[in-house]
């Protein structure tokens, strides 16, 4: 019996994603309309910014391992978290939870490794460009990367918090995104990590300078891995 997955989802058009890829791309593995079971707990998305505003990381680990606790509850095996600025609170919230997790960068290092990515450009909201999230994660795979200048930087974020988190997609967006992406590529990266879960649902592959790394499909990927894997 496969393992029963936990989401503690924190923005919506993120988490959504996540689900909906696990519930598609499962069946892949497991035969036609099966998935894993699967469970999602969100607290409202105010209560994280206002932690993530004051660069108050122990409340943000609190209230990701209150929801994993209550996933727990629920009877999932493992917890998943698609949003990649959070996981800067990742390894307190770990402690405090009775479940194990999954950590997106993670998914994404193993993507990069496996296309024979070296140095890896990132885009996501600033605190997740500056935050140790994805460097941390980086060294350990011994991989390269690159973040955008300050002013993209700026601009990014605030294209994610104003639009992409609202479920609003647009042209002139995914344009200035992909100049963005064309930068880094000029920097030597030779693939870029989209560390926004929303980012994904704006910026197409097919047109991205770069190779994509999704992180939220990456995520949703080794998920289902996991809730299939063998004991």
């Amino acid at each position: 019996m496969a393992k029963h997955i936990g989401i503690a989802a924190c923005s919506a058009e993120g988490a959504a994603l996540c689900y909906t890829t696990i519930c598609k791309e499962a069946q892949n593995k497991m035969g036609k309309y099966m998935h894993p079971e699967v469970t999602m707990h969100s607290h409202p998305f105010a209560e994280y910014m206002k932690y993530i505003y004051a660069s108050d990381w122990d409340s943000v680990a609190e209230l990701m391992a209150s929801s994993a606790e209550k996933l727990a509850r629920t009877g999932a095996d493992f917890v998943i978290c698609p949003d990649n600025t959070i996981h800067q609170a990742f390894k307190k919230a770990v402690k405090l939870s009775s479940i194990p997790w999954l950590h997106i960068a993670e998914a994404a290092a193993e993507k990069a490794l496996e296309i024979g990515s070296r140095c890896v450009g990132i885009l996501g909201t600033k605190y997740l460009m500056t935050g140790p999230v994805y460097p941390d994660t980086f060294k350990k795979y011994r991989l390269n990367y690159r973040i955008p200048e300050e002013e993209h930087r700026e601009r990014i974020n605030t294209i994610i918090f104003d639009q992409l988190v609202n479920g609003i997609f647009r042209e002139e967006s995914r344009v200035y995104f992909n100049s963005v992406i064309g930068k880094l590529k000029d920097k030597g990266c030779d693939s870029v990590v989209l560390g926004c879960t929303e980012i994904p649902l704006l910026v197409d592959p097919k047109s991205s300078p770069l190779p994509t790394l999704d992180s939220t499909r990456l995520l949703a990927g080794k998920a289902i891995a996991e809730a299939i894997k063998p004991d």
